[in-house]
């Protein structure tokens, strides 16, 4: 699985706390570090089991653990429309594929 920030989100870092807006609502999310470092690693191209693999380096979490909350996670953003899911690698600005 590939995950894509979604463009019309607005994201800024607040006392530690990564919070995004959503353009279209306007509804506001604030993201816990898990969750931040998924976002920051965002970029269409990573597979998701890389970025759990850093996950799991930066917190005491199995790869199994760590990839099936990140699935939840993602999931969860996605239907929020805060990323965006794909099967596939994006073909984003600057991408070779």
């Amino acid at each position: 699985m590939y995950i894509l920030r979604s463009p019309n989100i607005a994201a800024r870092r607040i006392g530690g706390e990564l919070m995004l807006m959503a353009s279209s609502n306007a509804s506001l999310y604030s993201l816990n570090d898990t969750a931040a470092l998924l976002w920051d690693a965002a970029d269409g191209n990573t597979p998701l089991d890389v970025i759990v693999g850093t996950l799991c380096a930066q917190f005491d979490v199995s790869q199994d653990v760590a990839y099936t909350d990140a699935c939840e996670v993602v999931e969860q953003l996605a239907a929020n429309g805060i990323l965006q899911l794909s099967h596939a690698p994006f073909q984003t600005e600057g991408s070779t594929s």
